[in-house]
């Protein structure tokens, strides 16, 4: 599919979906506990879809019509599944349900598409191996497709979390339910907000974790998941493209159901782009922010990497020099973000530096052309805010991909005054 998109001046309000990252762990929870839990208002997208046919395979009964799915759990014993999980594009379905595998007496195989056997799981790998598992990788290169069984008998475990935070997530999620004590020590942990929010997530569940230094954490075996009902917030790393469309536009829009007191690491874009020359209100309901004379700034991502793709279009129409630092881990997302954001931008007209761990951005007028979405969702999305403002006409293929979280990207947008018209042919 392609869009093309032509410049715009954007009004009105968006209600932003659901959080991805809080979907995923409501049906993680609740496929682990005893009874039945209710998800309102989750976000229905390509990668929920894939950890609900992943917990389903663990014995989960999982409903999704609506706007309330339900979740019958296994009441903390995970059964072995009759056939591969195949979690698609969902990054984070794979490495939370890798610790889930951990939990079985009998293997787990764990496939995805082009995009996740590429992506590194050997630290997760290791660490399921510590604490009892056999886990490794089927083509010795630490990467999917990857073969697990437990069960995890807990111990002490070390970590290396300088490539994602849901290393971490996964076994904070999964040793509440081993046999015995888990103490995990992590290494240069990163997108710290997303631990925050596993740990919230366990809080409210009334599991005991102890926190023994900044990333360093006892965790009890032998607990329980109980059911529960919870609203889904929307989502940060949704609104962030919108955010950033209004900012590059010099409009002004309103989105609906985002709340700033959220655990989710991107509602820090809100303060960035005001550091940037963006107006900010927040409402009882949600965002406001009107874009108008943009200046550069530096921009530390290391707890926000997804946002790396929209603030990098950002930069392009800033004033002067903008700096987006300290976030390597965005290379082993589903593309090297830096590599490819710096290759469609420059493409455009942009001035684009590549560092080891970010992006040196010039602003200065973009031109539309023909640009490559390399079938990442946020890179396409990225692309068509950058098309918004662009001289000309953008023409982003593999726009298919913002499906993997954010299934109306384009409707919303057109519904505030985009102009993009779809090509169904690509």
């Amino acid at each position: 599919m392609e869009l093309h998109v032509h410049p715009s001046s954007l009004s009105g309000s968006v209600a932003i979906p659901g959080s991805k990252s809080h979907t995923i762990r409501a049906l993680l929870v609740g496929s682990l506990a005893e009874g039945t839990s209710r998800i309102l208002a989750p976000l229905d997208s390509d990668d929920t879809s894939a950890c609900v046919a992943a917990c389903r395979a663990f014995g989960a009964d999982i409903g999704t019509g609506g706007d309330a799915w339900t979740v019958t759990g296994v009441g903390g014993r995970p059964t072995v599944p009759d056939e591969m999980v195949d979690v698609g594009n969902s990054g984070t379905t794979l490495y939370l349900t890798m610790g889930t595998a951990g939990l079985v007496d009998g293997w787990t195989v764990f496939t995805g598409d082009r995009q996740i056997q590429s992506r590194p799981a050997e630290p997760l790998l290791d660490a399921l191996r510590q604490l009892g598992c056999q886990a490794k990788s089927k083509l010795d290169n630490g990467c999917a497709p990857l073969v697990v069984r437990g069960p995890m008998r807990g111990g002490e475990v070390g970590l290396d979390g300088s490539k994602t935070s849901q290393y971490v997530s996964s076994l904070l999620l999964n040793c509440p339910l081993a046999d015995g004590e888990t103490v995990l020590r992590v290494d240069n942990p990163v997108e710290v907000p997303y631990i925050e929010m596993t740990l919230g997530w366990l809080a409210d569940q009334g599991l005991e974790v102890s926190r023994e230094a900044t990333a360093q954490f006892r965790i009890p075996g032998g607990q329980r998941y109980r059911a529960f009902t919870k609203r889904i917030p929307a989502d940060f790393s949704s609104a962030t493209f919108f955010l950033c469309a209004a900012a590059v536009t010099g409009s002004e829009l309103t989105l609906l159901g985002l709340d700033m007191g959220d655990t989710q690491g991107d509602k820090a874009v809100v303060e960035m782009l005001a550091a940037m020359g963006a107006e900010t209100e927040q409402l009882p309901d949600g965002v406001r922010l009107r874009g108008g004379e943009l200046r550069g700034a530096e921009l530390d991502l290391n707890a926000t990497p997804d946002a790396l793709p929209a603030l990098a279009v950002t930069a392009c129409f800033a004033e002067g020099e903008t700096r987006l630092v300290n976030v390597a881990q965005a290379r082993l997302k589903e593309t090297d973000r830096l590599r490819v954001m710096r290759e469609e931008l420059t493409k455009l007209g942009g001035d684009v530096e590549e560092l080891p761990d970010g992006l040196v951005i010039r602003g200065r007028p973009l031109k539309g052309r023909a640009v490559h979405g390399h079938h990442d969702h946020r890179v396409v999305m990225a692309l068509a805010v950058a098309g918004l403002a662009a001289e000309g006409t953008t023409t982003v293929d593999t726009a298919e991909a913002a499906a993997v979280t954010f299934p109306n990207f384009v409707e919303l947008l057109q519904s505030v005054g985009a102009e993009i018209v779809v090509n169904q042919a690509d």
